[in-house]
């Protein structure tokens, strides 16, 4: 798969990313550092889309039902050089399925996700994956 996405900014005023028909705006500037997701953020909301897009897709294949899932993500960043050295998720998926093996759906989520195996590369990651019975 190959992939294309558009972004821009303007000089003193914040940024802009085009993908498909949306435009997500993000913080280059001090004014809106407490408003718009930085970099990092973004970065940290790509891997929180990943693993949602997964859990979906595994859904299917490992044929469980559930209402809503969650992600939290907490990363720690280190200065020198900057990068991301620990990134924790929780995962919390409401399901009722008793299909639902979250053990399994861990090593899926690990195994096959792209932003997730790109991140490992470069960083470690840990976390728990909890079934709620409601929501």
């Amino acid at each position: 798969m190959d992939y294309q996405i558009n972004a821009s900014s303007i000089s003193n005023q914040d940024a802009e990313i085009q993908i498909k028909e949306s435009a997500i705006a993000f913080g280059t500037t001090s004014k809106t550092a407490e408003t718009l997701p930085n970099p990092a953020e973004l970065l940290l909301g790509s891997f929180s889309a990943c693993m949602l897009k997964n859990v979906e897709r595994f859904s299917a294949l490992m044929k469980f039902t559930y209402t809503k899932a969650t992600v939290e993500v907490n990363a720690v960043r280190l200065e020198n050089p900057p990068r991301m050295d620990n990134i924790e998720y929780n995962l919390t998926i409401y399901s009722q399925d008793q299909k639902l093996n979250p053990a399994l759906l861990r090593k899926n989520l690990e195994k096959f996700g792209t932003i997730y195996n790109t991140l490992k590369l470069s960083c470690s990651i840990s976390g728990t994956i909890n079934k709620r019975e409601n929501v």
